[in-house]
């Protein structure tokens, strides 16, 4: 490929390794690459440890060089690097590669349950990673996308939390994860997707993981061996399934099953069917505190859905008091397009939130 000999080269992002793609361009004589998005891809980039000099560039500004390239007969590039930049807006963003619900398995529970840090990762590296710079020595991090960077954030949260609560349960450190996440990025509006555009609950969850705040939620919405088995066997499971997951004898038959959306879990989903047209549910919550508080109901708005939640302030005074609410919706199924909304208990020192989504 004489052509690209010595020029920086533009790739359009691919499935596969970008790493692949500038040794490719590096072993025919390349002297430097661009990577463009394309426009699913949107704003998400990644820095990688690239063999030769290269930038990822998002589909606005992909756009862009391929227009000044195709217009030109002699085009120049370079690339500069200014050092780390802090403090870009807006962050948090979902990547384009997250994955999105719903849950198609069980659809009342809403997936994903929350986000956490996932995207360009400054991670130690137990080998070299890529070119050393100026030869001046081994390379040991590495920068990296995906799960295997969110999950030990989401993880580590959940271990900090269970040296502060080592009683609570993993429901109840769930619970306190999802129920204190950050629904507004660093610039105070809604957090957005790969595009920009607002993200929905099928894209952030309950929104972006907070450990400080994770550790002290206020309420918490727990389950019990008995509520996971009667929603296994809600789902239709065979006996010798569910016993595949709890080691012990269980006859569904014997057993009060639990549909998803009655779990007592941090979030209402609901798919608006053509059969029904309201729902009633309950949910528990358990205070972790002492001393006498009051938490005061907030809904927001959803459109094209009625709610009336009873009653609308819990009173507690004891620690692991519990109390039980009732969440009433109504819609007109052929007047509902994914509504989403938020209900709050706030207290003067919490705000414990829970989202509810209506599916079309």
């Amino acid at each position: 490929m004489p052509e690209v000999k010595g020029k920086m080269v533009v790739c359009r992002r691919a499935p596969g390794s970008r790493i692949q793609l500038g040794e490719t361009v590096k072993n025919n004589g390349g002297a430097a690459m661009l990577i463009i998005n394309g426009e699913l891809d949107g704003y998400t980039t990644l820095a990688e440890a690239h063999l030769l000099p290269a930038s990822h560039l998002n589909y606005v500004n992909g756009s862009s060089i391929e227009k000044y390239v195709n217009a030109s007969k002699e085009p120049v590039a370079s690339i500069t690097f200014k050092g780390t930049i802090l403090g870009v807006s807006p962050s948090p963003t979902v990547s384009f590669f997250s994955s999105r619900g719903p849950n198609s398995i069980s659809p009342g529970i809403l997936k994903p349950d929350v986000v956490g840090p996932g995207v360009n990762i400054l991670a130690a590296w137990p080998f070299e990673v890529g070119p050393s710079p100026n030869n001046s020595g081994t390379v040991f991090f590495n920068m990296i996308s995906g799960t295997s960077m969110s999950t030990p954030h989401l993880s580590g949260t959940a271990a900090l939390i269970k040296s502060v609560h080592p009683d609570w349960s993993p429901a109840a450190i769930k619970s306190a994860i999802m129920t204190t996440s950050d629904i507004v990025g660093n610039d105070g509006k809604p957090i957005t997707d790969e595009l920009h555009q607002p993200a929905t609950f099928f894209a952030t969850g309950t929104g972006h993981v907070n450990p400080t705040k994770a550790a002290d939620p206020g309420l918490l919405y727990d389950l019990n061996v008995d509520d996971y088995i009667g929603y296994l066997c809600g789902l239709g499971y065979a006996d010798a399934q569910v016993e595949i997951v709890t080691h012990r004898r269980v006859t569904c038959d014997t057993v009060k099953k639990i549909k998803d959306v009655e779990l007592n879990y941090p979030a209402i989903v609901i798919t608006a069917a053509a059969s029904f047209d309201s729902i009633t549910v309950n949910r528990t919550v358990t205070y972790i505190s002492s001393g006498k508080t009051v938490f005061k109901l907030k809904v927001d708005k959803l459109s094209g859905v009625s709610a009336k939640v009873s009653p609308e302030t819990l009173e507690f005074s004891l620690e692991n008091e519990k109390k039980t609410y009732s969440v009433s919706l109504t819609w007109q199924s052929n007047n509902v397009n994914d509504a989403e909304g938020n209900l709050w208990w706030v207290s003067d020192m919490h705000s414990v939130r829970i989202p509810i989504v209506i599916r079309a």
